[in-house]
This record gives C-alpha cells, sequence and structure tokens, in this order.
C-alpha cells in the first residue's frame, strides 16, 4: 500500500515537472515572432471563427430556458421585468462563458490533441526538429495565442444573442413588453458584468490550448495514444475552466 501510494505520488510529481517544463518552453517560444506570427491567423480562423455557430446555437437555447425559467420563478413573487435582469446577468456572468468555454473544450481541446498527437506519433514533430524549426513556437504558441484572443470574442457574441433569444421568448411567450424587458436588462447593470465574463473566457481559451497542446505532444502508443491523451485533455480542460469559474468569482467579484 504504501509503494503504491508513493508511485502515485512520484507520477503526480513528474507530470507537474514535464507541465513545468512545458510551460518555461512556451514562454521562450514566444520571442520567436518570426514563426509564430503568419500562422496565427489560420488559428484564429479555426478556433474562433468555426467556433462561432456551437456559441450560437448554445446562446440562443440557453437565453430562451434563462426566461422562462425565472418567469416560472418570479410568478407572484417580484415584478415581471425582473427577467430581464436575470437573463442579462446570467449570461454575461456566468452562462455565456461557462458553457461556451465546455463547449469549445470538446471542439476545440480536442481538435489540438488529436492533431498534434497524430504529429508526434507520426514522428512529424521530430521532423521539424531535424529541420531546425522550434516545435513549440511553430505549432503551440499560434494556438495559444489565437484561442486566448479568440474566446472572448466568441463569448461577446454569445452573451448577446442569449439575451437576444431571451428577449425575443419573453416578448412572444411571456407577454412581456420590451420596454419592460429592458428595463430589467438596464436594472442593476454594470459594465464589470462583461469584462468580467470575457476576463474569464480569456483564460478559459488560454487553458485549453495549453492543455491540448500538451497532451498533444506528450502522446505516446499510436492511436491508442492519440486517443487515450484526447480524451485526457478534454476532460481536464473541462475541470480546469470549473476551478477558474470559481477562481475569478472569488477574486473578481
Amino acid at each position: 500500500m504504501y509503494n503504491l501510494v508513493a508511485v502515485r505520488v512520484a507520477g503526480w510529481i513528474s507530470a507537474l515537472g514535464r507541465a513545468g517544463h512545458f510551460l518555461s518552453d512556451v514562454t521562450r517560444s514566444l520571442r520567436d515572432v518570426g514563426t509564430w506570427a503568419g500562422l496565427t491567423a489560420v488559428q484564429m480562423r479555426r478556433i474562433g471563427v468555426q467556433s462561432l455557430p456551437i456559441a450560437v446555437f448554445i446562446s440562443i437555447f440557453t437565453g430562451i430556458v434563462l426566461a422562462l425559467l425565472s418567469s416560472y420563478s418570479f410568478t407572484g413573487a417580484v415584478p415581471l421585468y425582473f427577467v430581464g435582469t436575470f437573463v442579462g446577468k446570467a449570461m454575461m456572468l456566468e452562462l455565456a462563458p461557462v458553457l461556451v468555454g465546455l463547449a469549445l473544450a470538446g471542439r476545440v481541446g480536442a481538435n489540438i490533441a488529436a492533431e498534434l498527437g497524430t504529429m508526434r506519433v507520426t514522428e512529424q514533430v521530430d521532423a521539424l526538429e531535424t529541420l531546425a524549426y522550434n516545435p513549440h513556437a511553430y505549432l503551440v504558441v499560434p494556438r495559444v495565442v489565437a484561442a486566448t484572443s479568440m474566446f472572448p470574442v466568441v463569448v461577446a457574441l454569445a452573451m448577446a444573442v442569449g439575451m437576444g433569444a431571451g428577449w425575443i421568448a419573453s416578448i412572444s411567450l411571456l407577454e412581456l413588453s420590451t420596454p419592460d424587458f429592458v428595463k430589467g436588462l438596464r436594472l442593476f447593470y454594470q459594465f464589470k458584468d462583461v469584462w468580467f465574463g470575457l476576463v474569464k473566457a480569456m483564460s478559459f481559451g488560454l487553458v485549453i490550448a495549453l492543455i491540448g497542446c500538451h497532451k498533444g505532444l506528450s502522446t505516446r502508443g499510436g492511436a491508442e495514444g492519440v486517443g487515450r491523451e484526447t480524451t485526457s485533455a478534454v476532460v481536464l480542460s473541462a475541470e480546469m475552466i470549473l476551478v477558474l469559474d470559481a477562481f475569478w468569482a472569488v477574486v473578481l467579484l
């Protein structure tokens, strides 16, 4: 029993050391702007622009559900215009960043881990090193920069679409007028509600990209290893999103 615990602790320490070494390599690679700058635009399109349909789909139905649930909860207790308050606050502070982040952890994190994992097991990463390319500057930094910069854009759109969907649901299903919905939306609005959600989205993008790249470049064992590391990247990214969500709630609210 003691030996098993010691082996597991040693494994955790070793994994932590590899992660620290990876972060150090990525940080040093930021200086190689000539390598990663030209590749970043392609990754911004793949990570950001191609993720917009998912974000819009999620935010539409989230906004509708928020409006209906808040109306059900508020009936007979508070004025109905508080539906706008609830929809706005929930979308900006929590649901748009977290739900979109979790969805993109599956789409973006899995894609990065599978792509780089396949490159690792087929020795394409070794070929880059043979050609004197820095694999971190060529493969990792463009994806990290693109995810960090594009996640806030995707989440900002999700916020707007979610509130719009909540407004449409309110006037069509709840018989709430547009002025009343806007009144509730503006009632407790603070500008930090927006940037709070965008800061969270930026941190989610950074973590998802770093985890996906690290797991991908750590892949061993052929196709089975690619699948294993891809699954691990998605699960760990989802866990880290929830941890960061709690962290930012403590720090910024």
